[in-house]
């Protein structure tokens, strides 16, 4: 009871002493809780970004490579047939149309529709059920990421249009780009779509091209009711038309070359267990399909321009060695301070050791304030650090995030395919948070650095000489 008693009084009769120390160190805590929660700010921010642009509940995902021959030249062999030789073809008398050799003439005004994966090579969709019995995998959906041609052939011939679907497992509505979206009109789809010729569309596509819910879009030459529209996250770049998995097999074929894609998938979409999962699960992938090509959220955070990717190498870099060397500094001066403070207590030392104190007795009791010193610097430390933290969510401005990737939507030209980019942006705000962890991580560094202080003032302890803190006794 006397060593509290006594650890008391003596921090009320250095009551300064004691204050400065504590301000010290609460100033070194406070910055780092600050700049930790910036930290977390600007990644939450970032996981944001990604969360639009990569889609909810997919850690991974898997692409077949490029097909080498998704170049066509004019005049060669187009995607029209399932394996057939098909050219287009305008002669004095009009279009012609070659199959294998064999032409006939096209009227004009007639409309080639094709659905091909010109972006990506096709896997068999039991690659979807391999990736899913895969060790540390949740779950995995494939998907055909496909591109809707028209072209009109006539004697003053129109520019050719097309658009994105996606062919969606419709059994795992979890996993793949319709995971985040939110239904604007109509329904998205149920289990008995599986079959159907229902189509979602991409509410931004549906306004711009005048397509409602209940009224029907070509794909592939085939009509497709439009049973609803979705809208997904700023800044993400959407499908335009969603359709049944099992339909886009049976509908698409592989790109220039020609080829059904019946039992086919170009996409598989992959959730991990666990995010400390994702780096094995990832190499796991990649020793299964060695030549598919396959993305993760950190992978792709790499390609994010933008001010919240510069924020973020700043709080990473600079934020970092900045809180590093004014916890330095504060531990600096709480040890200078506590080591002056033993110096000018030798008379009262050599006092108690006269009454019968031991020196590792004057050395708890001076521990005993540096720790008391530590957790009254980390209680003002935390208030600091989160006055900092408001003051960041009050001046900080929206910050920006811009990802440039292909559109995937091979537009045919008459000096071949196009294969356009797309950069999107995003504005979001920066929040800075503190987190339970953070707060526990300031405590933890206050009191470390008040019995780091009580260390070299013990230290200084231990070299008196009783004989020299007596002889100040007077």
């Amino acid at each position: 009871m006397f060593f509290f008693t006594y650890l008391a009084r003596e921090l009320r009769r250095r009551q300064r002493q004691a204050v400065f120390i504590a301000l010290g160190l609460a100033v070194g805590v406070g910055l780092v809780i600050a700049v930790t929660a910036a930290s977390a700010g600007v990644k939450n921010a970032q996981s944001g970004v990604l969360k639009g642009l990569y889609g909810v509940g997919t850690d991974v995902t898997v692409t077949g490579a490029a097909p080498s021959n998704s170049q066509v030249k004019p005049g060669s062999p187009s995607a029209l047939g399932s394996g057939n030789r098909v050219s287009i073809m305008m002669g004095p008398n009009g279009a012609q149309m070659c199959v294998n050799g064999k032409c006939r003439s096209l009227k004009d005004g007639y409309t080639i529709d094709t659905l091909a994966s010109s972006s990506y090579a096709p896997m068999n969709e039991k690659a979807a059920s391999e990736i899913a019995a895969l060790h540390g995998v949740a779950s995995a959906a494939g998907g055909l990421l496909l591109t809707d041609n028209k072209t009109t052939i006539s004697q003053n011939p129109s520019p050719p249009t097309s658009f994105s679907v996606d062919g969606t497992d419709i059994g795992k509505p979890r996993l793949g780009p319709l995971s985040d979206a939110v239904t604007k009109t109509g329904r998205t789809f149920t289990s008995a779509d599986a079959t159907r010729n229902v189509a979602v569309v991409d509410a931004n596509y549906a306004t711009s091209n005048g397509l409602k819910t209940g009224g029907t879009i070509t794909i592939g030459g085939t009509k497709f009711t439009i049973i609803g529209t979705v809208a997904q996250p700023e800044g993400s770049n959407p499908p335009n038309v969603y359709i049944p998995l099992a339909r886009a097999q049976s509908l698409a074929e592989q790109g220039p070359a020609g080829g059904s894609l019946k039992n086919d998938v170009n996409t598989v979409y992959v959730t991990a267990a666990s995010a400390a999962d994702i780096p094995a699960v990832q190499n796991e992938i990649a020793k299964l399909l060695p030549t598919a090509t396959i993305t993760t959220p950190s992978s792709l955070a790499s390609e994010v321009t933008g001010s919240v990717s510069s924020a973020a190498k700043l709080a990473d870099d600079l934020g970092k060695w900045l809180s590093i060397l004014v916890l330095i500094a504060a531990f600096a001066v709480a040890v200078l301070l506590t080591m002056l403070a033993v110096s000018r207590r030798v008379r009262e030392f050599g006092t108690l050791k006269a009454l019968g104190w031991r020196g590792r007795r004057i050395i708890a009791q001076v521990m005993g304030e540096s720790f008391v010193l530590g957790l009254l610097g980390a209680a003002i430390g935390v208030g600091l650090g989160f006055a900092g933290a408001a003051v960041i969510n009050a001046i900080a401005p929206n910050l920006s995030a811009t990802l440039t990737q292909s559109t995937g939507e091979h537009i045919m030209t008459p000096n071949g395919p196009l294969s356009p980019t797309s950069s999107h942006t995003v504005s979001v705000p920066l929040v800075a948070s503190v987190s339970g962890a953070a707060i526990l991580a300031a405590v933890v560094l206050a009191v470390a650095g008040g019995l780091l202080a009580g260390v070299f003032g013990s230290w200084r302890i231990g070299r008196l000489r009783p004989a020299d803190a007596l002889s100040k006794v007077g």
